[in-house]
């Protein structure tokens, strides 16, 4: 059952030594969404899970090991994680790096799903994951809108605004239903790499009494980075 989530973003900026050869935590604009990703993770951990599973969006679905290798060489920065031949997509590699930052095993290894996943299949997936253990927590890596105002930086598109809204308003009172509700259509016309992770924790959270808090609501770089802590009712 699933007990714990947290709600994090994947840009590979959030990785401090993306920052430079100083690894800068004050540069970027990134230092708010980094911290409030370390206190979403660090309440994973808090409600001492039997498992720990990190699930991302990618160009394929399919399942890795916890020890399975990510890189950042690809994006320009030397940061490589894993052991063996890099092989996690950039939303499960940024993933696992929150979860070693934060002293936490992936005890029940990484889940890529592909972005183009229908819902229903997201929702099966996220019930499957839910009965993997009696006391589940699940990093959920998803970005929002990546398509702002064409050549007016820093201007959101009303659409991309409205749908970041949406999403906020869903994962501040765990409201898996609101997640359910996200239109794949709108995947491609806003660029939304996180609304297929974003509906397998809604499948996992399905007909449970959840607390949500959300820590951050910004648009860095011209991409919704959401942030936000699950735990259930006790």
């Amino acid at each position: 059952m699933l007990v714990a989530a947290a709600v994090c973003p994947h840009p590979p900026l959030l990785v401090p030594e993306a920052m430079g050869a100083a690894g800068s935590q004050r540069n970027g604009g990134m230092e708010e969404v980094r911290a409030a990703c370390d206190a979403a993770v660090a309440g994973l951990a808090a409600a001492e899970p039997d498992a720990v599973v990190v699930v991302g969006g990618a160009r394929t679905t399919a399942a890795y090991e916890g020890s399975a290798a990510g890189s950042l060489r690809e994006y320009g920065v030397a940061y490589d994680i894993g052991r063996g031949e890099p092989v996690l997509p950039l939303s499960l590699t940024i993933g696992a790096w929150l979860l070693r930052r934060a002293g936490i095993g992936t005890t029940a290894g990484l889940r890529a799903v592909a972005r183009a996943t229908p819902p229903a299949e997201c929702f099966r997936i996220g019930a499957q994951i839910a009965r993997q253990a009696p006391r589940v927590a699940m990093l959920t890596m998803g970005d929002g809108p990546a398509r702002r105002a064409m050549g007016i930086p820093g201007a959101a598109d009303p659409t991309a605004e409205a749908y970041d809204a949406e999403v906020a308003a869903a994962l501040a009172v765990a409201d898996a239903g609101g997640l359910a509700r996200l239109a794949p259509s709108l995947d491609d016309e806003l660029m939304v790499a996180g609304r297929a992770a974003w509906q397998v924790l809604a499948g996992a959270a399905d007909g449970l009494q959840l607390r949500g808090r959300l820590r951050c609501a910004t648009a860095q770089y011209e991409v919704g980075y959401l942030v936000a802590s699950w735990e259930l009712v006790r």
